[in-house]
Order: C-alpha cells, then structure tokens, then sequence
C-alpha cells in the first residue's frame, strides 16, 4: 500500500501563503486523481484541490484564485501552494488518491494574527 506524506503546515497571519507538500512512496499520479482535503474542528472533511492524471486542476468555490494544485511526477510529489490565506482555511490538510483508501497523517494549518 503506498504511504503519504504531507508537511509544510504551520502558523501563518491572514494573508500569508504556504505551500504545502505530499510525497507518495511510489508512483501513482498515473492511476489515480489525486485531492488535497481539508478538515476544520467540528467540520466535515472537504475536497479542496484535485488534479488529475491527464494534469487537469480543479478547486472548491472557496480557494479559487487562491490555491494551486501542482505535481512533480519524477518526485512521486504533489503540491498545494496556497496564497491571500484567510482564518477560515485553518484546518488539517491531507492529500489522498481519490477512490483509494490511503490517507496521510494530515499537516495542520492555522492561519490566524
């Protein structure tokens, strides 16, 4: 089973930007659409970035024009670069390979003056 890795979280004021990693332990960018997810305290899990295996990206109403979705197929390694951060994307982010059952330790993001 491939094992996820994300990082990149940490403190940020309104505004800021991080870009936020997952390393996969091998490839599967060609089989899978890959999604970063979020999920607040108290909040369901959301999708909030995908990219498919063709390279097409998409995103909820709620970071577009904000984050990007990227990968680095060569480094089994999909990124989120997220930009003009708000209090309300504070949350765990995790990266998953969509209608897989793999899942990453999540990194946290908190987005606050």
């Amino acid at each position: 089973q491939v094992q996820l890795v994300e990082s990149g979280g940490g403190l940020v004021q309104p505004g800021g930007s991080l870009r936020l990693s997952c390393v996969a332990s091998r490839s599967i960018f060609s089989m899978y659409v890959m999604g970063w997810y979020r999920q607040a305290p108290g909040k369901q899990r959301e999708l909030v970035a995908t990219i498919t295996r063709g390279g097409s990206v998409g995103y909820a109403d709620s970071v577009k024009g904000r984050f990007t979705i990227s990968r680095d197929t060569a480094q089994n390694t999909v990124y989120l670069q997220m930009n003009s951060l708000k209090p309300e994307d504070t949350a765990v982010y995790y990266c998953h390979p969509i209608n897989s059952d793999t899942w990453g330790q999540g990194t946290q993001i908190t987005v606050s003056s």
